[in-house]
């Protein structure tokens, strides 16, 4: 094989294009010219911020639709692809086991242009997707995965990597496959570096004026709200509830503590017990249940306040039929708390001094900051910095779309420096 100071790479599943942003970082410092001969993404409004970034390229679509013999020849493939179910994971019939899923894409495409080496990027649970026993240190999917990749002649290695290891306040881990033809690159002893949320928060913009957060702000001061969330289902000194707020209705000290005590005993299983029932986390009470941990004279009448306010609902515990639980009617009348999964519009505020929990697409509306005397949700900017963007990169898109594609895109200097382990490799071989 044939070796310069070029190198050529393919990014496929590219999203708004992390890993090649990494990629490229890595090669610079090497002293290495990377050029990208082709590019496959099918979201459109992360087509459009590559076209922001890359105006002059050209972007492919579906790669289950493209043919090898359509791709120029390259070094290196990178790819955070898609993890799917594998209908037939762990019958070992190599190629075969990767059919009807995205990975498919990926073997093909190394079978074919045999390439020299390649970064792979997805989710913490691929680890033990579809594992068989507990004793087993990775489960049937990542197995094939691995021998797929070995099969095909490549050194591979993997390893689960936390982003706030490398300077990126958001505790987010992935795991990173990689591999080349003629050494096994070494995924251990980074050199840690830690950062925190007041590093790349922008100040100065505008807060929200909404009612939840005028309510929120009514009874707590901006000092008392750093890295508190703001949920109904979990206790704890870092949790606000709905009722600590009223924001159902006015609520006096006893119904809160009565809530707050409530919160904490439904989850025993000592009341499973008692009904005869598989233990579930967070169990309906009867009003006798409630009386062995709280006693007030007016406590049939103020838990109908609480449901009548909706803090509060009425139904009979659940027993499992099957893989599902239904409410079993025969069972006691209980009182539990509103929990559910109502989502209010301010999930967490964020500690400045702290690290922002893993980002999620769905999620990422509801973590706000604070900025001056209000508060508001994280930037666009302040997302792209999340994830070790440096400020240049153009990201020209409604807000809802830009939560969509930050949750799912990679951490820029993790992939820095996973790249550096095989690049480092290539260069060894190069000056051979």
């Amino acid at each position: 094989m044939k070796f310069n100071n070029k190198i050529r790479f393919i990014d496929l599943f590219s999203g708004i294009g992390g890993i090649r942003k990494g990629f490229e970082i890595a090669c610079s410092d090497l002293g290495i010219d990377a050029e990208c001969v082709f590019t496959s993404e099918i979201k459109n409004h992360a087509v459009k911020v590559f076209k922001q970034n890359h105006p002059l390229e050209d972007i492919h679509g579906d790669i289950t639709k493209i043919s090898s013999d359509a791709i120029p020849d390259f070094d290196f493939l990178l790819a955070g692809f898609p993890c799917q179910a594998f209908s037939v994971a762990g019958k070992r019939l190599g190629f075969e086991d990767t059919r009807g899923t995205l990975f498919f894409e990926v073997v093909r495409i190394l079978k074919e242009k045999q390439p020299y080496g390649f970064l792979l990027e997805n989710v913490e649970g691929l680890v033990n997707h579809d594992k068989q026993n507990s004793t087993d240190k990775i489960g049937k999917t990542l197995s094939v995965i691995l021998s797929n990749l070995e099969d095909l002649g490549y050194r591979v290695n993997w390893k689960v990597l936390n982003a706030k290891d490398f300077g990126i306040p958001q505790d987010r881990k992935r795991i990173y496959i990689v591999g080349t033809k003629t050494e096994k690159p070494i995924l251990d002893n980074f050199q840690k570096s830690k950062s925190k949320l007041s590093d790349i928060l922008e100040s100065g913009l505008p807060v929200s004026e909404s009612e939840f957060v005028k309510l929120i702000l009514s009874h707590y001061s901006l000092n008392d709200l750093k890295g508190k969330s703001i949920k109904d289902k979990r206790g704890g000194d870092n949790n606000i509830h709905s009722w600590d707020i009223e924001y159902k209705g006015p609520v006096n000290n006893d119904e809160r503590e009565l809530l707050n005590r409530m919160l904490k005993e439904r989850r025993k299983k000592k009341w499973a017990e008692e009904y005869g029932i598989d233990w579930m986390d967070g169990m309906p009470l009867t009003i006798e249940q409630i009386r062995t941990f709280y006693h007030h004279e007016a406590l049939k009448e103020m838990l109908e306040d609480l449901v009548t306010k909706k803090y509060l609902k009425k139904e009979h515990p659940k027993k499992k039929v099957g893989n599902r639980r239904i409410h079993d009617e025969t069972l006691p009348l209980g009182y539990n708390i509103v929990a559910g999964k109502m989502s209010y519009e301010v999930g967490k505020i964020l500690d400045p001094d702290g690290i922002a929990p893993t980002l999620v697409a769905m999620d990422m509306c509801h973590l706000f900051v604070i900025d001056g005397n209000g508060l508001r949700p994280l930037s666009l900017r302040e997302g792209l910095r999340l994830f070790g963007y440096p400020d240049s990169y153009q990201f020209n898109v409604s807000v809802q779309e830009g939560y969509d594609l930050l949750g799912n895109t990679v951490v820029v200097p993790v992939i820095k420096e996973v790249s550096e382990r095989i690049l480092n490799i290539y260069k060894g071989e190069n000056n051979k």
